[in-house]
């Protein structure tokens, strides 16, 4: 049995007991939950695990969705939206773990990595300021998406086409992914940094889908969990979810797999502009919040 198997197990057996788990909060809750109207969620959810096997993130779709319709209670919002990620992040492993031939070393060390730094990590980053997260975070990913558009325009070179690291490569990816898996705690998303350093790092633009989709599918098995446990779900919106989120994993990973190299680097370099421009539209909005308390204070 190699490290793939076991990889696809594991993602099969935590799939399943979410599964129970989910099925038994639905049953507890289903009376008070039986107005939550699912058409909407279901549309909004399976577009948005579509954007989010391109690379964009699911998250952010979500959130301004399920607000401008008002769909789900914020208080469920943040459990909610981490047991909707559930399935759609194993359907999007199983998929690259067997399209892409990303080296076995590489690919573990850096799941690991990111496990390690989402539980580990967090009593670090969790004490840092969002704000100043988000705009270095914002400027970095900018940076980056010049160069790689001057890759792309022929003006040096950039990225590979390796399919695995090692030596300093490796060390660099491995402490890379602790931080990604840590700053998911502060709200920042592990995509398109982890596109961003594989790229950088000379490995193959496709090699970065089963690293971060894998990564975050067993990181999403505790945080998910931890909401069901708490009962902060809205199960009836997370269900539907399950059902169209892999739907619309299934057709973006079809469109992503049938891209060359030359598209794929674009579609990476527009992912990283637009995880740019939503931190900082983050960064300002929590700004202009913090200034109108103080002043009405």
């Amino acid at each position: 049995m190699n490290i793939f198997t076991l990889l696809q197990a594991g993602l099969l057996v935590g799939g399943g007991v979410f599964i129970a788990m989910l099925f038994l909060s639905w049953r507890k809750n289903r009376a008070h939950e039986a107005q939550t109207r699912i058409l909407p969620i279901a549309f909004i959810g399976g577009f948005a695990n579509f954007c989010d096997t391109l690379g964009v993130g699911s998250f952010a779709i979500k959130t301004a969705g399920y607000k401008q319709f008002k769909l789900i209670d914020d208080q469920l919002l943040p459990g909610t939206l981490n047991c909707q990620a559930v399935l759609a992040t194993v359907v999007q492993s199983l998929i690259f773990l067997t399209a892409v031939d990303v080296d076995s070393t590489t690919l573990v060390s850096l799941v690991i990595a990111a496990c390690l730094g989402a539980t580990w990590g967090a009593r670090l980053v969790s004490s840092w300021d969002r704000q100043v997260i988000r705009l270095v975070m914002c400027i970095a990913l900018l940076i980056v998406a010049g160069l790689m558009l001057a890759g792309q325009l022929k003006l040096f070179p950039l990225g590979g086409m390796s399919l695995g690291l090692t030596g300093w490569k490796l060390a660099i990816g491995i402490i890379g992914n602790f931080l990604f898996g840590a700053l998911m705690t502060v709200g920042i998303g592990l995509y398109a940094p982890c596109m961003v350093m594989v790229y950088l790092l000379g490995m193959h633009p496709l090699a970065a889908f089963p690293i971060m989709m894998c990564s975050c599918a067993f990181l999403s098995f505790f945080s998910a969990s931890s909401f069901i446990r708490m009962n902060r779900i809205n199960s009836r919106a997370a269900i539907v979810v399950a059902i169209t989120g892999p739907i619309g994993v299934v057709i973006a990973a079809y469109l992503v797999k049938s891209l060359d190299m030359h598209v794929l680097a674009w579609l990476v370099t527009a992912v990283v502009l637009y995880t740019s421009a939503t931190m900082y539209r983050s960064w300002t909005k929590e700004r202009t919040s913090l200034r109108t308390e103080a002043s009405a204070g």
